[in-house]
């Protein structure tokens, strides 16, 4: 199992920024897909207090629900992509 899980959304465009990340950095992830419907959002609330998404959470590096697009593909690019120390 990867460490790095992600909340999504099927036709979400800021999942999908998200996805392109994770791929352009040959990253392996599970993907959760949460329901269209808010209140049905239970699990994606427990883990970032909100409903919207995307979320991910990075188990290794102590991530525990990040959410919006830009400061996910942001964490990535910096911790993975060439921005990595």
């Amino acid at each position: 199992m990867s460490d790095l899980v992600l909340y999504e959304l099927e036709g979400c465009p800021y999942c999908a920024k998200v996805t392109k990340k994770l791929a352009d950095l040959d990253l392996d992830y599970e993907s959760i897909m949460v329901p269209r419907s808010h209140d049905e959002r239970t699990e994606v609330k427990e883990v970032s207090g909100q409903t919207g998404v995307p979320v991910l959470v990075d188990e290794e590096h102590g991530v525990e629900g990040m959410p919006e697009s830009d400061d996910i593909v942001e964490y990535l690019e910096e911790t993975y992509g060439h921005g990595a120390a």
